[in-house]
């Protein structure tokens, strides 16, 4: 059954914790998935929402905790003690989601968690979690798996198994290591099945599984999950030990993420902001660009003054302004996304080189059937015939520039190892006004003779 949230429920909620009428609510709620609650907590005070945490099951209060917002989690956890966090939510949270609450205290915080946790295997898994940059494989991975040795039995490897998933939630695969605690494959769960519990696990295990190194980046991480097709993925170290697995779910929020901060640049952000963030948030995250675009306006600016005298001659020059500037954007934008949308599937050299091609001649195409469109309609509107050629040569060619730039600048960004993202928004957008307007200007002076 679907889980409604509405107003009225979420209002009465509140009430009820509020009023430390929390039981009234709880068998309903502690049988509701984490991520519906989490969407109730984020709707209601922050007060109740503190009081309805405590209220809940510990499993169920550090599940909830860690699908809410980021901010918001922060703004709970202040209320709690590092002991608390340490046996009511790190205790009940996979390795990997509880290495990255502890990741967003303090330092002084983190010590106090840690030192918390009664058993010192699992302080230690921790704190080596920590330790691994953000956005890579380890920063990700958890710790929680089942391996067995190739060297055994099926029926060795199913009491083994027996054993090792009492302490873990959902099994996603099972790894084959060797006595060196080496990655050498996964086994079919199927296999193990229907095989014989005599037989060496050497003989039914599939080798050379996929796997990702700690250090990789978490992008990277995403792209091969994506290619391989896998829910689950092994992490080694530089030695080939198995060290952890990164799950789905991780790098689900990876990809939503990248998606995210690509969309920020395009629509020139520079900073995740929500829509119930401070004025001066949201100002300092939009400014940067906006000043910017200011920049490049002054520059289309001075671009038409130094060309005031031809504008004085021919005026009508001035009608298409607008349309050379959008033009040579749009197709900027366009041609950048593309280019973009390569580097990010890690496509090879010569496929872009195809693409840059590709993109020079849509570019020349579209330029072509626009500048036929513009002296058709130039001409229905009784404008001369020169401004009319003189405009569509103009178009033809601050199209071709645009996609050129579009093409080339995220190219340039990624060799210096800038996200080419960067490309797709009002930076393109602003470089080819600028350029759009002296190619215009520079062709009406030669063909109008202004």
């Amino acid at each position: 059954m679907k889980f409604e949230v509405t107003s009225e429920y979420i209002n009465q909620l509140e009430e009820d914790v509020i009023a430390g009428n929390a039981e009234l609510h709880l068998e309903e709620l502690n049988d509701t998935h984490a991520a519906d609650i989490a969407e109730v907590v984020d709707q209601m005070s922050l007060e109740a929402g503190k009081l309805l945490l405590h209220d809940l099951e510990d499993e169920k209060a550090a599940d909830v905790l860690i699908e809410l917002d980021e901010d918001l989690r922060a703004k709970i956890l202040e209320d709690y003690s590092g002991l608390e966090i340490a046996t009511e939510l790190v205790d009940n949270l996979d390795s990997d989601d509880a290495a990255d609450l502890i990741n967003e205290l303090s330092e002084e915080r983190q010590r106090e968690v840690l030192n918390s946790i009664e058993d010192p295997i699992q302080a230690k898994g921790l704190a080596d979690l920590l330790i691994y940059p953000e956005n890579t494989a380890g920063a990700l991975m958890g710790t929680e798996l089942v391996k067995v040795n190739h060297n055994w039995r099926v029926l060795q490897c199913v009491k083994e198994m027996r054993r090792q998933a009492e302490d873990i939630e959902h099994v996603h695969s099972v790894y084959v290591v060797d006595d060196a605690n080496k990655l050498l494959g996964t086994l079919s769960l199927k296999k193990l099945l229907t095989t014989s519990t005599k037989t060496p696990i050497g003989e039914v295990f599939t080798k050379n599984a996929q796997s990702v190194e700690a250090m990789d980046d978490a992008e990277d991480v995403a792209r091969a999950m994506e290619k391989y097709d896998l829910i689950v993925m092994p992490v080694v170290d530089s030695l080939n030990h198995l060290i952890g697995r990164i799950t789905i779910d991780d790098v689900v929020d990876v990809i939503r993420d990248e998606a995210k901060e690509d969309y920020n640049f395009a629509s020139g952000l520079v900073e995740d902001v929500e829509s119930d963030d401070s004025v001066w948030t949201t100002t300092r995250a939009r400014l940067p660009w906006l000043l910017i675009g200011l920049v490049g306006g002054l520059g289309a600016a001075s671009v038409i003054g130094r060309f005031e005298l031809e504008l004085s001659h021919v005026p009508k020059m001035a009608f298409f302004i607008p349309l050379i500037a959008a033009m040579g954007g749009n197709v900027g934008v366009q041609s950048s996304a593309i280019i973009v949308q390569a580097l990010a599937s890690k496509s090879p050299m010569g496929s872009l080189l195809k693409r840059l091609f590709k993109e020079l001649g849509v570019g020349l195409l579209n330029g072509l059937i626009c500048s036929l469109i513009i002296v058709g309609a130039s001409l229905f509107l009784g404008y001369e015939t020169k401004l009319a050629i003189t405009v569509a040569v103009a178009l033809i060619s601050v199209v071709v520039v645009a996609a050129l730039i579009g093409t080339f600048v995220p190219l340039l960004l990624d060799k210096y190892k800038i996200d080419p993202a960067l490309a797709t928004g009002p930076f393109i957008t602003t470089t080819n006004d600028i350029l759009g307007l002296f190619i215009y200007f520079t062709i009406g002076s030669l063909l109008l003779g202004a």
